[in-house]
């Protein structure tokens, strides 16, 4: 056991709500993208989720302050048992380990349906207090791709930068035409979890922002962990706008609102490409590895899909052999790929 893991589990030792903290043990449960780490803090009679988030590295008290305000509201995040954010410690409730990403390919429009529902939740809450998602933010993220995705993994360093300037502004400017709300800013099918009640709990939501209406569920529903038709994307997509119309959100038309996602799915990758390249080359988690090629495709499908950005289709494509001849990234593209 380490250091930090031995004075997490004293320290949850002492702040344990239950009678029997003498007993209690921390077993690992998972990572993320992030520096934290998650622990099952485990007695006899109760469990919850120990949390070691080294101060130096991860702000936890976004996490604190916004699962007070999403409680409060409906949401179900979950319940802050204890905080030394000095220590970078919490105890948190336990949603147990069922992802909303475990039940798709069996229960997909139902559970679609229960996220798009909590989604439009998140989407009406009060944004007082949150930073916004603003150009410095959205082009922080898209240099994501060029440095660690062309520059680290492919070793492309020259060629790109006029057609990057030229596909950012196009980007931002969609992403600031469409409706401002709160903001996830990570909503995908691992980051939601199906509790025993039948609700759906929210997690990993500390870098919430007042973003475009577009960007969870794009996070959502091109999700780099899940494929879907695109058709039955499309779908999902109407009928979340026509959720939006509902509450009163003034929306383009569906195709209009179809571009928007689009759009705004295409920042989100350039980012996404960048920040897996960077978990495997800084982080050595080369499990993000495998969700690169789907996490391209989008990118690619929506370049080829609005003529606007045919010369980054083209530019795209020209990616494609050194993808291929990538010694550990190669190994997870399939014979026909990127689809059409």
């Amino acid at each position: 056991m380490g250091s930090r893991q031995a004075q997490l589990k004293n320290w949850a030792r002492q702040v344990w709500p239950y009678a029997d903290r003498d007993q209690l043990e921390i077993t690992p449960v998972s990572g993320d993208a992030s520096f934290r780490r998650y622990f099952r803090a485990s007695t006899p009679t109760a469990e919850l989720i120990a949390v070691d988030a080294p101060p130096e590295k991860e702000n936890s008290e976004p996490f604190v302050r916004i699962a007070k305000e999403w409680s409060e509201k409906g949401i179900h995040v979950p319940e802050v048992v204890a905080d030394d954010l000095a220590l970078g410690f919490m105890l948190l409730e336990d949603f147990a380990d069922q992802q909303l990403l475990d039940r798709l390919k069996s229960e997909g429009d139902a559970s679609y349906l229960q996220a798009l529902e909590t989604l439009l939740g998140i989407q009406m809450l009060p944004a007082e207090g949150l930073p916004n998602y603003d150009a410095a933010v959205l082009t922080r993220e898209m240099n994501l791709f060029p440095e660690w995705f062309l520059g680290e993994m492919l070793g492309i360093t020259e060629g790109w930068d006029s057609l990057l300037e030229k596909t950012y502004q196009q980007l931002i400017e969609s992403a600031f035409s469409q409706p401002q709300v709160c903001v996830h800013r990570d909503y995908h099918s691992r980051n939601l979890m199906p509790l025993v009640d039948g609700g759906l709990g929210v997690i990993d939501f500390q870098d919430a922002l007042i973003g475009p209406v577009t960007y969870d569920l794009v996070s959502l529903l091109r999700d780099s962990y899940i494929e879907w038709p695109e058709s039955t994307v499309a779908e999902w997509v109407e009928n979340y706008r026509l959720m939006l119309m509902d509450v009163g959100f003034s929306l383009p038309d569906s195709v209009g609102f179809k571009k928007l996602f689009d759009l705004m799915g295409m920042q989100r990758q350039l980012k996404v490409l960048g920040i897996f390249s960077r978990l495997y080359l800084r982080d050595g988690k080369s499990g993000y590895l495998k969700d690169i090629p789907l996490t391209f495709e989008y990118l690619y499908r929506a370049a080829s899909t609005h003529s606007e950005f045919s010369d980054l289709k083209e530019a795209l494509s020209g990616l494609i052999p050194a993808m291929r001849q990538h010694e550990l990234l190669g190994q997870h593209i399939a014979s026909e790929w990127p689809k059409p």
